[in-house]
This record gives structure tokens, C-alpha cells and sequence, in this order.
């Protein structure tokens, strides 16, 4: 198992630079949240960024995955691009426009009962099987590489920031993130000089009813939560990576967690701003709206990547039939977090 390195994160910028976009950073007005806006990417999220790298490194002539839609459209992309068959794992309970996207790409989209570890498993027993190469989401050096290169472009674009805040599915972001905190300084070890600002505070955020990788840090073990039905569907990991852990704990300044209504609500503000956010996307946005900071901070809007039906269903009737947060903090197991 190959743990990534900042120099890695450096080595994938100068690879992905010719098919990636430099994304803008754009404030939401009367804020000081900026938006580093991943929406605007190719692919319509950050995923295009390790999935470029990966395939740069690997050159693969057979690909499978495992993921909850904007990975495998990223993955489908470019194996169309290379002309290289690709297999996608999803569950049964992804989002049908997302699994459309990726069978109109060209990949193959094979369906798991179950949730994210029993999406993952078969995704390694295809991969053995076909003789393929197995690009995983997030868990996996190369990818987590590539997905660093995002704050390679924030540090570049912005000064006197705050901190980051990354949602957190697979963990491949905050690791890259993590690791691209070297950035904001001369030694390319992360460590400061007086005269160089010190580096943002890195902040990941999870579902409250998957905080997969809060658990582990408080524990200084892996946790594995069961199966979530977050409405950020791209946020759903039930366990945090073998590869992304150890960067994170080394890395991380904080980790938050954030309800569905709290997701639904910042959607629709998004909104008035002319910007359609996934809910994953939404859900860091939310944690940073509600820190209320005095200084700016940097959000990466992950994607935006969703229906416009789901979209009005959710931003519209739909925020009306989730439980309320007073209610969900009585019942949720993960309670605690939430309050935090």
C-alpha cells in the first residue's frame, strides 16, 4: 500500500494540466465562503482530476470501479477517450440519471444490493476477475494525488484564507487536501518559515448519519457505519480509506458533520446565486455558512451533477418530508457529533 506524498499532488498537476480545468473561485455575496467552483469541471466535478492521473500513471487497457455516479462518469470519460472498456459497480439506489450518464459514455454498469462495502467488493472481485485495472473512488494514492491538485489551485488563486472545507465521501479530497497544505509554503516538507503564511485549516464534512472518518479519529481506530441514506449520496462511505486514513490523521484540522436539511436549505440558496449544487457538494458549503467566520474561507463545491427533477424535488416539496433536525439529533446514533 503506497501512502501519496505532496510531491505526488505536484507530480499530478503537471500530468492533468492539459485535460482538466482550472476551475474559478467566486464568493457567495454578503459571505465569506468562496466557492472553489468543481462544479465547472469537465466531467461536472472534482472526480476528473484522480481518475486523469490515475489513468496517466496506470495506462490501463481494461478499467473497473466502484462508485455513486460522478467518479464512474469521470471513469467512463476516459476510457471512451483511450478506448478501453470500462465496468462501473453502483448500488441499487443510485441516482438513475447518474447511472444514464455513464451507460451513455459507453461503460458497462453492473448493480449491488447492499451499500457502499458490498459496492467496493465487487467492484475488486470484477477487477480480479477480468484481469482489469481497479481504479478505486477515493482509496488509492494516484487518485488521491490528482484530487490534491485542487488545492494546488486554491493557493494559487486566493491569499489570507482561513480555512478549507471539503465534504468527505471516500476520503480521496480531504487526503489530497491534506497534502496539498504544503502548498501554502516554501518547503515542499509542509513545514512553515516566519515569513510565509501559515496554511488554511483543512475541514472535512460528513453526513451525520456517516461520519465514518470523525468516528475513527475519535477512536484512533477504522469505524465502519452502516449503510446511510443521506440525501448527499456521493457521501454515503461506510468505512474510511486504508490509504486516505493515515494522511487525514496526519493532515486534518477538524471534522463536522451536517444534517440533510441543512444540505436541502444551502441547495436552495445556491440557487438564487444561479448555481445548481449537488447535495454533496452542498454539504460543505452548509458547514461553512453556519461556522460563521470572520475571515474567508474556501469551499469546494464538489459537483453538479443532479436532475433537475430530483433537484426541485428536493429543494422544493422534498426539504418538507425530511425529519427535522430536533428530531433526528433525539434518535440518530450519531447524535453527539451533530450538537458538537
Amino acid at each position: 500500500m503506497r501512502i501519496p506524498t505532496f510531491q505526488d499532488v505536484r507530480a499530478a498537476g503537471r500530468r492533468i494540466a492539459p485535460v482538466v480545468r482550472r476551475t474559478p473561485v467566486q464568493r457567495i455575496p454578503g459571505t465569506r465562503v468562496l466557492l472553489k467552483r468543481e462544479d465547472l469541471q469537465k466531467s461536472g466535478s472534482f472526480k476528473l482530476r484522480g481518475v486523469t492521473n490515475a489513468f496517466a500513471v496506470a495506462a490501463p487497457v481494461r478499467v473497473v470501479t466502484a462508485s455513486s455516479g460522478n467518479h464512474g462518469k469521470a471513469v467512463a470519460m476516459l476510457a471512451r477517450a483511450a478506448k478501453v472498456p470500462a465496468t462501473v459497480v453502483m448500488t441499487a439506489r443510485s441516482a438513475p440519471e447518474k447511472v444514464e450518464t455513464i451507460r451513455g459514455l459507453g461503460a458497462r454498469v453492473v448493480f449491488v444490493e447492499g451499500g457502499v462495502a458490498e459496492r467496493n467488493r465487487l467492484a475488486e472481485a470484477l477487477a480480479a476477475e477480468q484481469g482489469a485495472t481497479l481504479i478505486p473512488s477515493s482509496d488509492h494514492a494516484d487518485v488521491i494525488a490528482g484530487q490534491g491538485t485542487t488545492g494546488l489551485e486554491i493557493a494559487a488563486q486566493t491569499a489570507g484564507i482561513e480555512a478549507v472545507y471539503v465534504p468527505v465521501g471516500g476520503g480521496g479530497l480531504l487526503a489530497g487536501m491534506c497534502l496539498a497544505k504544503a502548498a501554502w509554503h516554501d518547503a515542499p516538507t509542509g513545514l512553515s518559515v516566519p515569513s510565509v503564511p501559515s496554511a488554511p485549516a483543512v475541514i472535512g464534512v460528513e453526513p451525520v448519519s456517516a461520519p465514518r472518518y470523525a468516528l475513527s479519529l475519535a477512536t484512533g481506530r477504522p469505524v465502519t457505519v452502516p449503510p446511510s441514506a443521506s440525501v448527499a449520496d456521493g457521501l454515503r462511505g461506510q468505512a474510511p480509506g486504508r490509504v486516505a486514513l493515515p494522511v487525514v490523521t496526519a493532515g486534518v484540522d477538524h471534522l463536522t458533520v451536517v444534517e440533510d436539511d441543512e444540505i436541502v436549505r444551502t441547495m436552495s440558496l445556491l440557487r438564487t446565486h444561479g448555481i445548481v449544487a449537488e447535495p454533496s457538494s452542498a454539504a460543505a458549503v452548509a458547514a461553512a455558512l453556519k461556522a460563521d467566520h470572520v475571515q474567508d474561507v474556501v469551499v469546494v463545491l464538489t459537483g453538479g451533477n443532479i436532475a433537475r427533477t430530483r433537484f426541485d424535488e428536493l429543494t422544493g416539496h422534498g426539504i418538507h418530508e425530511l425529519q427535522s433536525t430536533h428530531e433526528r439529533r433525539q434518535t440518530h446514533p450519531y447524535a453527539a457529533l451533530a450538537a458538537a
